[in-house]
């Protein structure tokens, strides 16, 4: 699979309503629910069960049940190894677990990410300073049938 499907894929979405929980092009998602969709997209069958999960990003319990998933399902990569199709996570607050996800658009001068955003849809934003200081981690898709 290419990199460039991989965004291409999640550009697809742009414009679905941000629903938690949710998985379903142009009706409604979340972050998670659009990494979900794109995976089913390109790779089919989803790798397991999505068990329920709050909208709260500072989790009292601090499970990291998000990253322990990405890091079973995906193949990780270091930060600075930007490239696009990457899929990124990030902390919304210091100290809170990893609860936001995106897919990097572009890379270079004008980086962006697309992504779900919480009371609004799915939308391709800048990487900006702020976003990048929020970065935990960075995992790409694995190839088709691995």
């Amino acid at each position: 699979m290419r990199r460039d499907e991989v965004a291409g894929a999640a550009r697809g979405w742009i414009g679905t309503p941000y629903c938690h929980q949710a998985s379903v092009k142009g009706a409604g998602t979340d972050c998670l629910g659009l990494l979900r969709g794109v995976w089913r997209e390109l790779l089919g069958a989803e790798p397991m069960p999505v068990p329920a999960y709050t909208a709260d990003w500072n989790e009292p319990q601090g499970d990291e049940a998000l990253l322990y998933a990405a890091r079973e399902t995906l193949r990780e990569k270091p930060l600075e190894c930007a490239e696009t199709g990457d899929v990124i996570l990030f902390r919304m607050r210091s100290g809170a677990v990893a609860k936001h996800l995106g897919i990097q658009g572009n890379v270079g001068d004008a980086p962006s990410f697309i992504h779900a955003y919480s009371g609004h849809e799915v939308v391709e934003s800048p990487l900006s300073d702020p976003w990048k200081r929020r970065l935990v981690a960075r995992f790409e898709f694995p190839e088709e049938g691995s």
